[in-house]
């Protein structure tokens, strides 16, 4: 699901299920080997997790708001609020750890931001 400054709010705290993002940008070399994991994540993750991409070429507020400094980021937010953040590319198989990590913290209430 592609987010937009216009959308972010709407779509990330008006969630019953955490979403995750990833902040990139066309360019970027990590961001689009990510990408395939990325998918893969969501399809083997949806339903218990949404995923969403944020171009921050494109949409600058959000990134901002968010002291996005390096592209690839990925944040979980529960509820619209930040659980878990990782900054760098992942492989499909860490990026499935890292992610089953995060719902397993989110469901016993001790989810933290990671860099």
């Amino acid at each position: 699901m592609p987010l937009t400054a216009g959308n972010f709010d709407r779509h990330v705290s008006r969630n019953d299920l955490p979403v995750v993002v990833d902040f990139w940008a066309p360019w970027c070399g990590p961001c689009k080997a990510m990408a395939p994991a990325f998918e893969a994540a969501a399809r083997q993750l949806e339903p218990r997790l949404r995923f969403a991409k944020l171009n921050t070429d494109d949409e600058t507020a959000p990134a901002e708001r968010f002291h996005i400094r390096s592209i690839p980021t990925l944040i979980v937010f529960d509820h619209g609020r930040e659980a878990a953040r990782q900054s760098g590319a992942l492989g499909g198989a860490a990026l499935r750890q890292w992610l089953e990590s995060g719902i397993a913290q989110l469901r016993t209430g001790s989810a933290s931001t990671v860099d």
